[in-house]
């Protein structure tokens, strides 16, 4: 396996504990065990961040910037759409 491969499956992987972790705290019983899985959730979000940065930087994640007409039309599609 080589390095992009493994830093996709890590990154995966963080996403994956993130989603449990925000589930997780969603239904916890008690403040305690809630605050302790935003804790997790927190610490796993900047570790997925942490990752995505590294990938990006290698060029392994590229990101596509929206045009601004573009985003100006889906906005005024959901302006319409909720008036």
């Amino acid at each position: 396996m080589d390095d992009r491969n493994l830093m996709e499956n890590l990154l995966m992987l963080e996403k994956g504990a993130c989603d449990l972790y925000l589930h997780a705290g969603i239904e916890s019983a008690t403040p305690n065990v809630n605050t302790e899985f935003k804790n997790a959730l927190n610490d796993s979000l900047q570790m997925q961040d942490d990752i995505y940065k590294k990938m990006e930087a290698k060029g392994w994640y590229p990101a596509d910037t929206a045009e601004a007409a573009k985003m100006q039309s889906v906005k005024q599609k959901f302006v319409s759409q909720s008036a």
